[in-house]
């Protein structure tokens, strides 16, 4: 009885504080979700989200221009759907984008560089997704569309839908899923070439590809000594890049620059095959068959990623094709070309030099991974001149123009796109050989994937030193590939890769 008067007694003294919570809490609950509602509008994102693809490409997609007249808004792919912390989202997003009105200038964002799987999926839901399409295999799906999607279910670890539908919601006209018929070398009133050039010197010399209107530059590199791999006390050293080894190297010619898209498309042109099987190895093409070689099939997209093709490094074919690309080249120069061996690459890369690049500054200089350079910013003029890095690219490949050339005379070594080497990759390959001083080593009898080096577009400063290594990641590079079986000619998911050839030099060749 005593509790039940108190109750009451409390009630008829505090009413008015109880009545005046509850109507705050009603108007805060519904200009709440006014607000919520209003910044979840089209306009509103586009009233922020003012860069130049954002609102043309969306109207463009499919998630507009459809038959079905079903628009899927702004929201619908960068929240995530209720329940599975949509305001948290929301806000986190929000915050961020007022920071940037507040204290950024949108005009000196890379919005092109930005558009990539990694950024995307940042700010774009699975849970969106399937929340919409929550039948992955609908009538009327295309039987590579089932290969697809049954390859998604099993590696949905590894994959997000963007992996494939990255341009569903903002169209891309340079990443259509289909076979790429424009691709192709403008030829268009240039000299045809009908003999390959003649090596009588070692020195450098312009190659001529017979039959086609290309020609590249190849650089005489001496023989000499070097010590490859990294020292211990090297910034950003990897265990892989080590023990040093001292290394003795005959001479060799290497191409100025990576294999343009010019180079690429003389041999694509010339042994391209459409509707061929996805059989063909290198292995089995006999070196005295003129007409053995049987080039790439059609490529899937774009392979220059719309960014031009010219004296741009070739990129996405694979290490297979870049071999057959060499053999080729071989047959209708009758030179032997080849890949690089990984120390004929440091060789030449490090050009006379010892130190982490052939140029002055040490990585962390330039690197973003240093703690000082990301509060103050790094002076990267010299790198810059030097290489295409994260630094300087605008998110994509550059043509050698924009560079210096090491004191060798070859241009890229580090920077702009990895290159292939011939040897296959083992993390602790200098720590194998037995010899205290290696004479040309070509790397490990066997393996699974194969050595690239030099750093790309994409990476950081640290990862352009001369000693650092990687290798290919042939199942993930074709995560996305549409093919059963997946192509042996070209990447799907790999962009920043790319090759230049070396020419071995006859023994009797005078100086």
């Amino acid at each position: 009885m005593k509790s039940k008067t108190w109750i009451k007694s409390f009630f008829q003294k505090y009413y008015v504080i109880f009545i005046f919570g509850f109507l705050v809490a009603f108007i805060a609950r519904h200009l709440g979700g006014t607000v919520v509602d209003y910044t979840s509008t089209n306009e509103y994102c586009f009233s922020c989200h003012v860069h130049d693809h954002a609102e043309e490409s969306w109207r463009l997609s499919g998630h507009v221009n459809n038959e079905s007249g079903v628009i899927v808004n702004c929201v619908d792919c960068h929240l995530p759907p209720e329940g599975h912390g949509r305001l948290w989202a929301k806000t986190k997003h929000g915050l961020k984008d007022v920071y940037g009105i507040m204290f950024k200038d949108s005009a000196d964002f890379n919005w092109e560089g930005k558009r990539t799987v990694a950024k995307a999926n940042e700010f774009t839901y699975e849970e969106s997704c399937l929340n919409c399409h929550s039948n992955l295999f609908p009538s009327g799906l295309s039987v590579k569309g089932e290969d697809s999607h049954l390859y998604y279910e099993s590696n949905k670890e590894e994959l997000t839908c963007l992996n494939c539908h990255m341009h569903t919601g903002h169209f891309s006209a340079d990443a259509i899923h289909a076979h790429n018929v424009n691709f192709a070398a403008d030829e268009s009133e240039k000299e045809v070439f009908t003999t390959a050039a003649e090596i009588t010197k070692f020195k450098n010399y312009k190659e001529t590809i017979p039959g086609s209107t290309v020609a590249f530059d190849m650089v005489a590199i001496p023989a000499g000594e070097f010590i490859m791999g990294s020292p211990k006390k090297e910034d950003y050293r990897q265990d892989n890049e080590g023990p040093a080894r001292k290394v003795k190297m005959k001479r060799f010619f290497m191409a100025k620059v990576e294999v343009t898209w010019d180079e690429y498309l003389a041999f694509f042109n010339a042994t391209a095959s459409e509707g061929r099987k996805e059989s063909v190895k290198v292995s089995e093409v006999k070196s005295d068959e003129v007409d053995a070689i049987s080039g790439a099939t059609p490529p899937w997209g774009a392979p220059d990623q719309g960014w031009g093709k010219g004296q741009r490094p070739a990129i996405t074919m694979s290490f297979h094709a870049a071999e057959v690309y060499c053999k080729w080249l071989s047959q209708v120069t009758g030179k032997k070309y080849r890949l690089p061996t990984e120390a004929e690459w440091e060789y030449a890369a490090r050009a006379g030099s010892q130190s982490a690049y052939f140029f002055d500054g040490d990585p962390s200089d330039y690197s973003k991974k240093s703690t000082w350079n990301k509060i103050f910013g790094a002076d990267t003029a010299t790198i810059a001149s030097y290489t295409i890095f994260d630094g300087n690219s605008n998110g994509k490949t550059n043509e050698p123009s924009s560079v210096i050339a090491n004191p060798f005379g070859l241009k890229n070594m580090l920077g702009n796109v990895y290159e292939f080497c011939s040897d296959y990759y083992h993390p602790q390959a200098y720590g194998l050989y037995k010899e205290k001083v290696l004479e040309n080593p070509t790397g490990p009898a066997k393996g699974r994937e194969h050595v690239i080096r030099g750093g790309s577009f994409e990476s950081d400063a640290s990862d352009l030193r001369a000693a650092a290594r990687r290798s290919t990641e042939t199942k993930k590079w074709l995560q996305t590939d549409p093919q059963m079986p997946k192509s042996i000619w070209w990447y799907s998911d790999c962009i920043d890769v790319g090759f230049r050839v070396v020419c071995e030099v006859e023994d009797n060749l005078p100086e």
